[in-house]
């Protein structure tokens, strides 16, 4: 079956970086449009940034300029940089596949 890891949230101050990971098994990786969604508490879950087959990425307006979403089909990983990170930020942020397998999900806190 599909089985999504992100890795790489932690507590970090405002202004700073951080880079998720998504590793994936189970699936055909490099067809699939990828996605990062994120839940901060109290609020709804919500696209963050995602990247198809081909490489074309889309991405919320509220971090464009200053997420990268990319993938290495060679290792069946997907990754999310995040740079000038800010308080509201912070969240759960899930890796997802087809609108239909979520990871477990990995936290990020910004301080600020």
């Amino acid at each position: 079956q599909v089985q999504l890891v992100e890795s790489g949230g932690g507590l970090v101050q405002a202004g700073e970086s951080l880079r998720l990971s998504c590793g994936a098994s189970g699936m055909i990786f490099r067809i699939n449009t990828m996605a990062w969604y994120r839940q901060a508490p109290g609020k709804q879950r919500e696209l963050v940034a995602s990247i198809n087959s081909i490489g074309f990425t889309n991405y919320a307006d509220s971090v464009k300029g200053r997420f990268t979403i990319s993938r290495d089909n060679a290792k069946n990983t997907m990754y999310l940089q995040m740079n000038s990170l800010k308080p509201e930020d912070t969240a759960v942020y899930y890796c997802n596949t087809g609108q239909k397998y979520w990871g477990q999900g990995t936290q990020v806190t910004v301080s600020s």
